[in-house]
């Protein structure tokens, strides 16, 4: 079953409006001479609109370059623009035999879902490679005039216990706060009660913190539009992380105390929006939480197909979050994930289709090279491998999914920052992407 990222988009705003326009569209067309001919018709200009020239010039002068390096074994010739179908068929299980050297330094953390039960194989063959792992288990909803978490019987305290005996990563459960915001946000009771849930939980099941997923939410409630509800919000926030930092940790003498790691949205255009995260949100939330997982992908969608996440867009991303690279910055950097997608997406690109398509696991993709047979084009600006292709009632197809090529670059990226990554979600990959990690 294939989810992209459960619940986490506004259902207002299902998708950015042309957030800083930095990647290729694909455009929905009908048959022509060739696939060939389509490619080319629907991606052979990409145009990288940045609006304020002072941005266009700093980003010329100072931007991170993808200063491409590989892992030593070069994951045998395989990290490369001019890939086959052929070559990731046969090669895509074949991962290095000491699996637990880490070529990325910075912190990794790695979502694992229960509807992707290959995320939890992957999570304990790859333990090592992981500073941190968040299952996506608990919700925290309005019941009545009070607060509930619910997800306790998703935990597999034996996964769990698996984990620690063969590495050291930090286990934080994600919590989606799905409570009524403007209840809880206005009510010191309620949000007493929110705190005390998520510490009693992390207590009882021994955790090291959580990851808490809420901006979303309010954004879609439209309480971030009100300046007084948005420092509520952040007040929250810091609430929450100073209460998770006073409990020591139960069973890691290494971390003295439970870690609060929150999740981000990039910001939707140059100017940012009342409900947009920005960089000032960014340096207020900085000594409360431990760690911003930054959801730098989903950037197309059905009726915009594209790239799955421009590596051009993500450039601008960091810059507008980080600002100038001093040391204020890189203080804050440090606790930055880079968001990196592990799936993909297959789209509808016939004429007069009102969009369609949508995400696909490994296996989805590998299903499609294995009847269609495609030749892979590489899209400089974006940084992404896709290929082109008709279903059995001839409508076309354009699937982008991560190829070894793209995800090193977006480490490589990443490191030029000295910020960590977070993988959405490490069940719907290749096997051969752990050897870059």
């Amino acid at each position: 079953m294939v989810r992209r990222r459960e619940r986490r988009v506004p259902p207002i705003s299902e998708r950015r409006k042309d957030p800083f326009e930095t990647a290729t569209r694909v455009d929905r067309t009908g048959d022509s001479a060739s696939d060939r001919k389509l490619v080319t018709s629907f991606i052979l200009l990409c145009i990288v609109v940045i609006p304020a020239v002072s941005v266009l010039f700093y980003y010329v002068k100072n931007s991170p370059r993808a200063n491409h390096t590989v892992s030593q074994e070069n994951q045998r010739g395989l990290i490369k623009t001019d890939v086959t179908y052929q070559e990731i068929l046969t090669e895509n299980t074949k991962v290095s035999e000491n699996a637990s050297h880490r070529h990325y330094t910075y912190p990794i953390l790695a979502y694992i879902t229960p509807w992707n039960s290959k995320g939890y194989e992957m999570a304990k063959r790859f333990n090592n490679k992981f500073t941190h792992l968040s299952p996506v288990w608990y919700d925290l909803k309005s019941q009545g005039n009070s607060l509930v978490l619910e997800g306790r019987h998703n935990a597999d305290t034996g996964w769990i216990s698996a984990l620690r005996k063969s590495g050291e990563a930090l286990v934080l459960p994600r919590v989606v706060l799905e409570a009524f915001p403007k209840e809880l946000l206005r009510k010191k009771k309620l949000r007493d009660k929110a705190i005390d849930l998520i510490l009693t939980e992390c207590q009882e099941m021994e955790y090291d913190g959580i990851v808490l997923e809420s901006w979303s939410r309010w954004a879609a409630y439209g309480v971030l539009h009100d300046p007084d509800m948005r420092i509520m919000a952040l007040e929250f926030i810091k609430q929450l992380g100073h209460a998770l930092h006073s409990v020591p940790s139960v069973r890691n003498s290494k971390q003295q105390h439970l870690q609060l790691v929150y999740v981000i949205g990039p910001p939707q255009s140059e100017k940012l929006q009342a409900h947009d995260f920005g960089p000032h949100d960014l340096q207020s939330l900085s000594a409360a939480v431990d760690g911003f997982s930054l959801m730098t992908y989903d950037f197309s969608g059905p009726h915009k197909p594209g790239p799955n996440a421009p590596l051009q867009w993500i450039r601008l991303t960091l810059q507008f979050l980080l600002g100038i690279r001093n040391s204020a910055a890189k203080s804050v950097a440090r606790k930055i994930f880079l968001g990196i997608n592990f799936y993909g997406n297959d789209f509808l690109l016939s004429e007069g289709e009102d969009g369609g398509g949508g995400a696909i696991t490994g296996r989805d993709y590998l299903n499609l090279l294995e009847k269609h047979r495609p030749e892979f084009q590489w899209e400089n600006n974006s940084g992404e491998h896709y290929f082109v292709y008709s279903d059995d009632n001839h409508d076309k197809h354009a699937v982008f999914y991560p190829s070894l090529m793209s995800v090193s670059m977006r480490l490589d990226e990443a490191r030029q920052w000295g910020i960590g990554i977070s993988i959405w979600e490490i069940g719907q990959g290749l096997d051969c992407f752990f050897d870059l990690l």
